[in-house]
């Protein structure tokens, strides 16, 4: 969903000089962990009034498409991801404490693991509602692939023509590796659905009316701007229009593959990334995304045409293979492997072990927690490890309370 009310200007940056960084939560109720859509207690102004954004210090808190999720994001962009974890969880904190009095909480991971949303769903009802509204007639928001998935979007600058063709290539080669590392929504409605992330698999599929939105999930290979606005934004505006006759959606915010241009800002958002318990795993995830990007980014000139030639096909492809089976999917793709340094067909978290030998997170404050997350394996393993392959509601809950206590704690989840 777009994010139309920015508290700071953004000012536009050369690549890797900042971060964006956007996490997605659920509120839930304190006891059985149902879906409470209280966002609007949250967003008041000094003068009473809801409005769709506010600033908490560095932090900003902003609506959602439903009134049971907030948005917690850099107010501008961050110079460094460097104790930028402590800055969401201190406003994770102060939430947790308003949110209180009604009995309600914030819950991370991707999805929630019973909520019904047809009957469950409440749309956010206040400020520029009309962009919802118009995705609600045109693709019906009372799904899993709407109402029902929580991420966190990365978003790294570019400041001109020649930064955007190297960063969009090398997102694209990052893009598939993220289910491996950050899978976390096993569940929906109450049963294991076979997939460690199976946000990504109603991502894919929630605006199949008008495929020209979301494409295969990774992004074609473009030349540059100017290529990506003919290749990518136009098919996508002239499929909306008999649709969407007011122009309401035409922006470049529509566009749902993994990775987007937002123009306004200067960025490429990545947006496949499951949200993860607790803002430190978050936070090792985008830095370990960032430098794997920044790699892939000043590799030469013959490396950089290997990127562009693999065809987004294949990387999606294996991007949902990944999504389906976690660390655990296995990559067999030649020309990617050769990419990432490798010669051999691998797991997805093996990938990710390679990757932390070869020095990635070298000289990172994340570094520890990222190898933790790679031992322990994706969250969405990690909880069907635990709860094992049919769990009872009741085991359910008690798995997502002990996650809501490591949102709070920001802590990982360590079974």
């Amino acid at each position: 969903m777009p994010t139309l009310d920015p508290v700071t200007p953004q000012p536009h940056l050369h690549a890797f000089e900042g971060y964006g960084i956007e996490l997605e939560y659920m509120i839930v109720d304190r006891q059985t962990l149902s879906v409470k859509p209280l966002a609007e207690h949250l967003l008041i102004d000094e003068s009473g009034a809801i409005v769709n954004e506010i600033a908490d210090g560095s932090i900003a808190w902003s609506n959602e498409l439903v009134a049971h999720v907030v948005e917690l994001k850099t107010n501008g962009p961050a110079s460094t991801l460097d104790r930028l974890d402590e800055k969401f969880a201190d406003s994770v904190t102060r939430i947790n404490h308003r949110l209180a009095a009604h009995g309600a909480m914030l819950l991370s991971t991707a999805m929630h693991p019973f909520l019904d949303p047809a009957t469950e769903t409440v749309l956010w009802p206040h400020g520029q509602n009309e962009i919802y509204a118009a995705y609600d007639r045109i693709f019906g928001c009372r799904g899993h692939g709407w109402s029902n998935l929580q991420s966190m979007h990365i978003n790294l600058p570019f400041a001109t023509d020649a930064e955007f063709r190297r960063l969009h290539a090398a997102i694209r080669i990052a893009l598939p590796l993220i289910p491996a590392l950050a899978a976390s929504s096993p569940f929906e409605q109450g049963r294991l659905t076979g997939w460690c992330d199976r946000r990504l698999f109603h991502y894919r599929n929630n605006q199949a009316r008008i495929p020209q939105i979301a494409g295969l999930g990774v992004p074609d290979a473009v030349t540059g701007i100017e290529d990506y606005k003919a290749r990518i934004l136009a098919p996508m505006y002239r499929a909306i229009a008999p649709h969407d006759p007011a122009g309401i959606l035409a922006d470049d915010w529509l566009n749902s593959r993994g990775a987007i241009a937002r123009f306004e800002r200067q960025t490429i958002e990545v947006r496949l990334v499951d949200l993860q318990e607790c803002p430190a795993a978050d936070l090792a995830v985008a830095d370990a995304l960032a430098r794997l990007v920044r790699r892939l980014y000043h590799s030469d000139e013959r490396q950089f045409e290997k990127q562009q030639a693999l065809d987004h096909g294949k990387l999606s492809a294996i991007l949902f293979q990944l999504a389906e089976r976690g660390g655990r999917g296995i990559i067999d793709e030649g020309d990617y492997l050769e990419l990432m340094g490798l010669s051999k067909p691998l797991t997805g978290n093996a990938c990710w072990r390679q990757l932390l030998t070869d020095g990635l997170m070298e000289g990172s404050p994340f570094a520890r927690t990222l190898e933790g997350m790679v031992e322990r394996g994706t969250l969405a393993e990690a909880l069907v490890d635990q709860l094992g392959p049919a769990p009872e509601m009741s085991a359910i809950r008690d798995g997502y309370r002990e996650l809501a206590e490591c949102l709070q704690d920001n802590k990982l989840y360590r079974p």
